[in-house]
This record gives structure tokens, sequence and C-alpha cells, in this order.
């Protein structure tokens, strides 16, 4: 893939995030309601913010807290439910199996994931997550932070853990495929690449798309036209960085999401642990309009000088984020 077409220029990223071209795609909601939106090529629709999964397992959420919140979700519109085998020592899985119960798994859209880069790690966890899940199998299940340059050749190889994905879909145990990174763009593009070479198609793609990262090595600018271009699932995350986007004072959070949701996401996920931040989602999603061009513009503006060196985006600049490289034995 050559430089040209791993980069477009802002004006082009613009007209992608607010053509019609893009929008047209999307199952218009009614007044009151959180929109839905085409999950690539799969024919699902998913709502248009998910609810994270790691801040509801966090200790300093009570569980029931964590229960209410993700069933008001639900009971509000919101499908699209995240999760991972490795948050919260699995706590986060466990409480939102709890959630799930009495009829609301058969309402959410669940995506898991999983470190395991060998078929042995990967399987073991896919089976653990399902567990956890109080499920017999998950919508999506994702590869987790790709974030080392080796990461996709791991997975890929003879014994690699696409394998276990591959037969636990053949079991029923998954529906789709797809991966997760927050380190570098570039990353994210050798996966794809690696994927291609094996004749193998996410339907899926997580990565950080934020008001920053706009201005930073950016996931926008080089990976975000790719999967367009390839009708994958764009499932954007950290839309405030964790709050620490939050901390530059150069936007709000109502802000944050919709910038991130003006862009061709399938679904923005934000972590909410308590149900103020909750409605906060719910009411972005449902008064949300495509934004002019000159408000993108201007919320750029706000954001360029803060953004230089990733001051805000740790997730990109150190290991703050990266649950793998202090536990590498997770990779298997």
């Amino acid at each position: 893939m050559s430089h040209d077409k791993r980069n477009v220029t802002r004006r082009r990223l613009l007209e992608i995030a607010g053509g019609a071209s893009v929008f047209s795609s999307y199952t218009r909601a009614a007044a009151g309601e959180v929109p839905r939106r085409k999950l690539g090529r799969t024919g699902e629709q998913v709502s248009a913010v998910g609810i994270g999964g790691y801040h509801l397992g966090k200790s300093s959420l009570h569980e029931a807290e964590s229960i209410r919140i993700i069933r008001t979700a639900i009971d509000n519109g919101v499908n699209f439910l995240d999760n991972c085998w490795d948050y919260n020592g699995g706590e986060s899985e466990i409480r939102m199996g709890k959630a799930l119960r009495d009829g609301y798994r058969q309402r959410g859209f669940l995506m898991t994931k999983i470190d395991g880069r060998s078929k042995k790690a990967a399987a073991q966890q896919i089976d653990e997550s399902l567990r956890r899940l109080g499920t017999d199998h998950v919508d999506l299940l994702q590869f987790h932070e790709i974030i080392r340059m080796n990461d996709p050749d791991r997975i890929f190889e003879a014994g690699g853990g696409v394998e276990a994905a591959m037969e636990a879909k053949k079991a029923g145990k998954l529906r789709y495929i797809g991966f997760t990174g927050h380190k570098s763009p570039d990353i994210h593009l050798k996966m794809l690449e690696t994927a291609a070479s094996h004749q193998f198609r996410f339907d899926a793609v997580q990565m950080p798309l934020n008001v920053m990262d706009a201005h930073y090595d950016s996931f926008e600018k080089k990976v975000l036209p790719v999967l367009v271009k390839n009708e994958i699932g764009v499932l954007g995350m950290k839309p405030m960085g964790d709050h620490i986007i939050l901390e530059s004072k150069t936007v709000t959070p109502v802000e944050c999401l919709r910038y991130a949701m003006n862009l061709p996401t399938s679904v923005v996920i934000t972590g909410c642990d308590s149900m103020q931040v909750l409605e906060q989602a719910l009411n972005t999603a449902r008064s949300f309009r495509p934004l002019p061009s000159t408000e993108v513009e201007a919320l750029l503006a706000k954001t360029t000088q803060a953004a230089q060196q990733g001051k805000y985006e740790l997730y990109k600049t150190s290991h703050n984020f990266d649950g793998t490289y202090k536990n590498p034995q997770w990779l298997g």
C-alpha cells in the first residue's frame, strides 16, 4: 500500500466525515432515539454509541450500579456492549454477564476481546470469556492490544490465535472477528495487510478516534479511510482519551462525543461509570446531527496546539494503557 493511499487530506476527511454518502448508510432514528449504524459489511445495525466495559468492573463502582448502567443503556436503545477478557481480572465480564440475564442478552450486540496470540491461549481465553459472560456466543470477538509490530505475524502464523478464532466461529461461539489497538496506526495497517496476505478480512477494527488523534500520529488520517473503502466496521474508542483529553481544557465531553460520532464510525465506545455519564452519552446520541464543516474545523483549531507530541494521548506515547506490556504472559 502506497504512502499516498494511506494518507488523505484534511479536506477529504471532512468530506468523508460529514458527507451525505456516509450518513445516508445509517438508519435514521426517530426523535429521541439512539440512532443505529451499519457495522461494515456484516449487515448488523449497532447503536451509534456503545458502553465501554472497563469502567463497569472497577472496584470503585458497586456491582449493582454496573448492572443498572448496562440495563438502562439497553432499555434506552444502546445495543453495542464492549468488554475484554483481561478487564479488572475478569470482573467486567462477570458483571456484564449478570446484567445480561433476564432477556437482556438477546437485546445486545456483545463484543469481547482476547489477548492470546497463540492458538492455545486464544482458545482458553475465548472459553473463559463465554463462561464469565454467561452466554454460548459473543457477536464479535476482537484480538486486543495490537500494539507491537510482531503481533500480526504471531496471530496469523501456524498455531496462531486466528486459528482458534476461526474454530470458535465454526463451533458457533462467535459470529464476527475484529481487532483493536491504541498505539500506532502503522501497526493497524500492518495487521490489515497481514490479514489480506492470508486471504482474511476482518469484520471490524477498533481504534482511538478523537479531536487529539486528528493532529498526531493519526488513526483518523491513516486507518479510517482504509476501513471505509473496504467496508470494515469502524469502532471508535477513547473519544475523551479516558478523560485525559478533558484535562487540556480545550473541549467539552459532549464536543468530544459529537466529533467522534461525526466520523464514519459504526459505533463510538465510551466509558460510563455513572448514570450521569450514561445520560450524557444517550442525550448526545439522541440529538446527534452531522456537524457542519465549519464546526469540525473550529474543534480542530481549538485542539491543534494541545495535541502536539501526544501529550493528551498517553495510550500512544506511554505504556500507561498497555495491559499486555505489564502482563506479557497473557499473550501466550
